[in-house]
């Protein structure tokens, strides 16, 4: 997605992606290299659960010493950073039908054809826009892409990544970074409708190509917290002991089969909300088919069995992304940190990509 204009900024290159979620920060420099790029910094650190609630950043002074420690860990001083934002009470993706006219032309009368399709005040809000082509099925119509996204929310990063010591290059949106990575990464395999779908702990990012260009996108406001809550809830022990549990390690006095049980019913819900997505897509977009394959990225893609259930329970192809693919890895990282590590990556990896005056 091309930058909100009021965080425009194009002195450097090579920025250091940031993917802020509310369970880690995920931080991917990618360097020009020979043959493509090169993966030079990447550096994960784990979030206090209460730092991030429902998109909203609660100790602004907190978040960015966080941010300063990911970056310190990966040996990194200052720079720019390309951002990213998601969730449906503050961002708000469409793709809507308007007259065919110039980019120019629709730059003027955006707000007031966007003004149908937000539910904020638009004054509340910064808008942007790319245009797709003409509209298939009518005659003088064209295709756009609408992004508009809460000032405050804006605000409230950017003013964490200048404490932080950084200076804000673009405010992406995580869905179509999802997108660069797919692009770069799975580049010659597109196909028909394959769904970016990106699972962290409080959100889920869906983005649907359609022979890689997305047609629909949409945020969930459930993620991987879902399995720590279930966790607490059912066996009666600590936010922290849920998440080891999560996680895969053991827990003195809790048997894996009540585990099993408690992970198996909150992973149901998850798939029950993705498929609650794509069958909106099939109803909503009726020039396109159904989604055939999932690219699963996000922190529930290091759930084990997490992805195969996945498969079972939508009954389509599922593969677990991988960010560093056609991406040299630096010498000086652990390559088998990084594959560890790689889903989790998957939209820092696509911020990372970002120049100013990109396009989408």
């Amino acid at each position: 997605m091309k930058p909100l204009k009021e965080l425009l900024n194009f002195k450097k290159k090579n920025p250091i992606g940031l993917d802020i979620g509310s369970g880690y920060i995920k931080a991917v420099q990618l360097n020009n290299a020979k043959d493509g790029y090169e993966l030079s910094l990447m550096s994960i650190l784990p979030l206090d659960h209460d730092l991030i609630v429902e998109g909203n950043i609660t100790d602004k002074k907190r978040l960015a010493a966080a941010v300063k420690e990911v970056l310190k860990k990966a040996g990194a001083r200052g720079g720019e950073a390309v951002i990213g934002v998601s969730g449906h009470s503050s961002v708000i993706i469409k793709k809507i039908a308007v007259p065919a006219m110039s980019a120019e032309e629709l730059g003027t009368s955006i707000r007031y054809e966007a003004e149908q399709y937000i539910p904020f005040d638009i004054n509340d809000v910064n808008i942007d826009f790319e245009i797709i082509g003409p509209k298939a099925d009518e005659e003088g119509q064209m295709d756009v892409l609408l992004v508009a996204a809460k000032k405050n929310v804006i605000s409230d990063y950017a003013e964490v990544i200048e404490l932080a010591g950084l200076d804000a290059l673009i405010l992406d949106v995580d869905a179509f970074a999802l997108s660069n990575m797919y692009e770069l990464c799975y580049a010659g395999t597109d196909k028909k409708n394959v769904a970016l779908v990106n699972v962290g702990a409080s959100k889920t990012n869906i983005n649907v190509l359609h022979e890689g260009r997305p047609v629909f996108t949409r945020d969930s406001a459930m993620g991987s917290n879902y399995h720590t809550e279930t966790l607490e809830r059912e066996l009666e022990i600590t936010w922290q002991n849920a998440e080891k549990l999560k996680m895969g390690e053991s827990v003195a006095g809790v048997s894996p089969e009540s585990v099993q049980l408690a992970m198996t019913s909150a992973s149901d819900e998850i798939y029950t909300e993705i498929y609650r997505s794509f069958e909106y897509f099939k109803s909503s977009v009726a020039d396109e088919t159904e989604v055939s394959e999932v690219i699963l990225s996000g922190g529930a893609a290091l759930i084990k069995g997490f992805p195969e259930m996945m498969a079972e329970k939508l009954g389509m192809q599922v593969n677990v992304a991988d960010p560093f693919n056609n991406i040299k890895i630096s010498d000086k990282l652990d390559p088998g940190y990084v594959r560890k590590m790689a889903p989790i990556a998957a939209v820092a990896v696509g911020l990372a990509l970002r120049r100013g005056g990109d396009k989408l």
